[in-house]
């Protein structure tokens, strides 16, 4: 028996996607990653299609369906090999704070866009002095009337070149308690005083627009605010779980990925005049990957049920985010040593997967504050 049930929907909406991905994506991404960018129009067709915001209500122009059509989602995109269309990121982290937080005028303003692909959507939370401890952060939003006034610096912003949205962490600098002086506010790219900085030339990921963003006195609607000021820490406690979770589903995808491309080598390629896979110490390496990455998707397949169904798993998804991100990182590493000579080329297909992969365990919280919060709520 499945953890998960997938109906007969859920499977063509899967062959659907990955139909849509092989002509409309797979082309293309060596391209994209040597422009370092993907182009607007892979997002607008994701978005024609339904597969952006899967489960933003129709009132609101999405297709009201399921969280297992985001999980379908962020599985084939991890299948793709690439990390510039970070569609989880925009569906199923950012997205939802506009879903659950913003007023109504807000929600008709900005959700059929983010739905349709005419909207990309970014978080910016991340400051050169402030990562994974938000009550550091150092950007400050102070409200004057109908307006609110922006300044500071975030870096390592995913989307942040593409983005026409970012849902902004900033503090009250009069609110002393750094648990209390924190609101999130939507800024729409182009408002005076918002300027987006350098591409960020990474390790890896290289068609993922990540960026700084730069505001200086950037004034904005005071209505822009999204829920009660001084609730935002709070609010983005709330949709941790959910983040950590789709990094947890995206890193075991990858994995599955890898491991499955490596034993397709294995099997044709000659070693001594036969297969790696007939050789023991292959067999072994191979195996002993398979079992990790099975008893991943029973944990993973696990938390996706219970999140469904509104189960509160914080410290689950932690342990999860910590254990599988670290988990595709082991297994791009050994399946790249599998490949032997191969493996030092470009041409290999671990070689991206081996670079893309390192930054999972550091986004979304590190590994270390994973560890840390399963920690505290285990009386530790």
């Amino acid at each position: 028996m499945h953890i998960l049930e997938y109906s007969e929907e859920h499977a063509a909406f899967r062959h659907q996607l990955r139909e849509f991905l092989a002509h409309e994506v797979m082309p293309h991404v060596d391209a994209w990653e040597e422009q370092r960018q993907v182009p607007r129009e892979a997002w607008k067709g994701l978005g024609r299609r339904g597969f952006l915001c899967p489960t933003v209500p129709a009132v609101f122009g999405g297709p009201g369906k399921d969280f297992l059509h985001s999980v379908i989602v962020i599985e084939e995109l991890a299948k793709t090999n690439h990390s510039g269309l970070m569609a989880g990121l925009h569906s199923d982290v950012v997205v939802p704070y506009i879903e659950s937080y913003a007023s109504s005028e807000l929600k008709k303003r900005y959700l059929p866009g983010c739905v349709s692909g005419d909207l990309i959507a970014a978080v910016a939370m991340t400051e050169p002095g402030a990562g994974s401890d938000l009550s550091s952060l150092q950007t400050t939003a102070e409200e004057r009337g109908e307006e609110v006034v922006i300044n500071g610096t975030k870096t390592f912003i995913s989307n942040g070149i593409s983005c026409d949205l970012v849902v902004l962490a900033a503090r009250d600098p009069e609110v002393d308690n750094p648990y209390e002086a924190v609101s999130l506010y939507v800024v729409e790219a182009g408002t005076p005083g918002f300027e987006k900085g350098r591409k960020l030339d990474k390790m890896g990921m290289h068609s993922q627009d990540t960026a700084e963003l730069f505001f200086q006195n950037c004034r904005i609607p005071a209505v822009n605010r999204l829920g009660e000021k001084g609730r935002g820490f709070f609010m983005l406690m709330d949709k941790l779980q959910q983040e950590r979770l789709v990094c947890s589903i995206g890193a075991l995808a990858a994995a599955e990925f890898v491991w499955e491309r490596t034993v397709e080598h294995c099997k044709q390629a000659g070693h001594n005049g036969r297969p790696k896979s007939k050789a023991q110490d292959v067999q072994f390496a191979l195996v002993e990957m398979a079992t990790e990455i099975k008893m991943g998707r029973t944990f993973v397949d696990k938390l996706i049920a219970e999140h469904i169904r509104g189960e509160q798993v914080v410290v689950e998804t932690s342990m999860a985010k910590y254990w599988t991100t670290d988990l595709a990182w082991k297994v791009a590493r050994e399946c790249l040593d599998l490949w032997g000579e191969e493996g030092l080329s470009e041409d290999c297909p671990i070689v991206r997967a081996f670079r893309d992969i390192r930054v999972m365990s550091i986004y979304a919280g590190t590994n270390e504050i994973m560890k840390g919060i399963a920690a505290k709520f285990m009386g530790l």
